[in-house]
């Protein structure tokens, strides 16, 4: 068992463990754009993107990083008092920019007090030797983490969805990252158009057997005014059931080594925005009937592993 009872590593029991208090992650919106949105590698983003990239519960772009993180900091501090503080690059492809138009964006939340570290979500098809560089430099200050957008590990999905890289460029940049003492921290989808079961469970085994610290475990949803959304109005997908999606979660977790922290167990989407699945809007009743899941079938984080050791 991990702290709060869990029967998986959650971020919170990581972040008490290593700072010893609550660390609460401030959501940002650098206002970056993708390559598969830009033209560059393709238009239009991923299909279930919306337009704010991502970042829905990300800061108003109108106001300066500075600006919005000391919003949203102190609506927190009303619920957690003593909390620290990481700033979370979440909307877009957070490292798609000149070094110098990074550092214009990082470097302010670093000078804030209680600002514990950095966490940066991009791809993995846009960190340039450069950027590598000095993220080095970012890590032998701070306490950073990149997440990098996977998804899925399977070719044919990926370019359903409009992922435009390639598994490779995604092992390539894990690797590249971990040389430098990175931490790594991976998005999957559960739920994909047309993913089976195995595919999504060949996924985390994928995974599981690559040097990361951290994974994202996310539900497909369909929000309104995406490609995917009309996608769905057109072909009627199949779309995960709770159950079903609580089923493939815990199997996940089986398969998941315990040392790998898990940042999110489910989606969270804003309900005036999402088509399906309705019942992904009750997130902590979701959360529970995973904790259920786990407590009927006696099972937890790594158990299979230990299954293959013996």
């Amino acid at each position: 068992m991990y702290l709060n009872n869990k029967r998986y590593y959650t971020l919170d029991s990581f972040y008490k463990e290593k700072f010893g208090c609550k660390i609460a992650k401030v959501s940002l919106n650098a206002n970056f754009t993708c390559p598969n949105r830009d033209g560059t590698k393709g238009v239009g983003g991923c299909i279930y993107c919306s337009s704010l990239r991502s970042g829905e519960y990300a800061g108003n772009q109108e106001l300066n990083i500075v600006e919005q993180f000391n919003q949203i900091k102190n609506v927190m501090l009303n619920k957690w008092h003593d909390a620290k503080f990481i700033g979370y690059f979440q909307a877009g492809t957070n490292t798609y920019a000149s070094v110098d138009k990074l550092k214009e964006v990082f470097e302010p939340i670093l000078t804030l007090p209680n600002v514990v570290g950095l966490s940066i979500a991009t791809r993995p098809d846009s960190i340039t030797d450069e950027c590598l560089d000095y993220l080095e430099d970012l890590n032998s200050r701070t306490y950073l983490t990149i997440e990098l957008g996977l998804q899925t590990i399977h070719d044919k999905t990926s370019q359903l969805i409009n992922r435009c890289h390639s598994l490779e460029e995604f092992q390539e940049m894990v690797i590249k990252l971990r040389k430098r003492n990175i931490n790594v921290v991976v998005h999957i989808i559960n739920g994909l158009p047309y993913e089976t079961r195995d595919m999504m469970l060949e996924t985390i085994k994928y995974l599981n057997n690559l040097d990361i610290q951290g994974v994202k475990i996310h539900m497909l949803h369909i929000l309104k005014n995406t490609k995917l959304a009309k996608m769905y109005e057109k072909e009627k997908f199949h779309v995960l059931t709770k159950d079903e999606y609580i089923d493939i979660v815990v199997s996940e977790l089986e398969l998941l080594r315990p040392s790998i922290v898990i940042h999110r167990i489910t989606g969270d989407p804003k309900v005036d925005d999402l088509i399906e699945p309705n019942w992904l809007v009750k997130k902590f009743v979701v959360l529970n009937d995973i904790d259920k899941e786990l407590k009927k079938r006696d099972t937890y984080q790594g158990k299979l592993l230990e299954k293959k050791d013996n």
